[in-house]
């Protein structure tokens, strides 16, 4: 490839973006978006691919769009998929990538947000899967748990959670375990209701069922 993951998971001028977008969310109350989650994201995406027998390039492109997938956060929270997406675009032509490629790695992030966007090829549908299910307990950036919102709760309640891909039987698999005394299985499905959904168009994007279990409980 003309431009590598390597390369962009080591370019000042996207992890300045990331960083300062996260700052912004952390000023506002927002769940951490920062360079770790990024490299979550990037990574999961680049798993579901490979498991189900993508090729290397495809797994590539993955992992550069769950890299950069939340840049526009350092423009604004609101809009943020398709700023990050046209951000994303000029700095990938900028650094020498093939059109074709930095065409994919635009729609997918402009794609990942359940507001506007859907799963419309593997890699927007791998990058949405690791992003809605990268939940856990230290992505809370407010110090104060007597001011969580919901969505503080769902992520600081998360004890553990996991995504498991299964190939033959065309299966991806989210379990969590939730301190019901922080947030119940209900509230979680009702604030994420509309993620789980696009979790489900993705994989039914890339041939599979999307399955999800809670403390024990399928709940789709």
């Amino acid at each position: 490839m003309s431009v590598t993951y390597k390369q962009i998971r080591q370019d000042e001028e996207i992890n300045l973006l990331i960083e300062h977008g996260n700052s912004i969310l952390k000023e506002l109350g927002y769940t951490e978006h920062s360079r770790k989650h990024a490299a979550r994201v990037s990574e999961t995406a680049a798993r579901i691919l490979k498991e189900l027998g993508y090729g290397r390039h495809r797994i590539e492109l993955g992992k550069i769009a769950g890299y950069m997938h939340d840049i526009g956060n350092s423009v604004n929270r609101h809009d943020h998929p398709h700023s990050g997406a046209v951000l994303a675009y000029q700095i990938l032509k900028e650094r020498g990538m093939e059109l074709q490629d930095a065409m994919t790695v635009m729609t997918a992030i402009g794609h990942h947000d359940e507001e506007t966007g859907t799963a419309v090829d593997e890699v927007s549908a791998a990058l949405i899967l690791a992003d809605k299910t990268d939940v856990r307990r230290n992505r809370v950036q407010n110090p104060v748990p007597a001011n969580f919102d919901i969505h503080d709760r769902v992520n600081y309640a998360a004890l553990a959670s996991s995504l498991t891909i299964d190939r033959e039987k065309r299966v991806i698999r989210m379990e969590l375990e939730l301190d019901d005394a922080i947030c119940t299985v209900m509230d979680y499905f009702e604030i994420f209701l509309q993620r789980m959904i696009m979790c489900r168009r993705a994989a039914e994007q890339l041939g599979c069922r999307f399955k999800l279990v809670a403390n024990g409980s399928k709940l789709c």
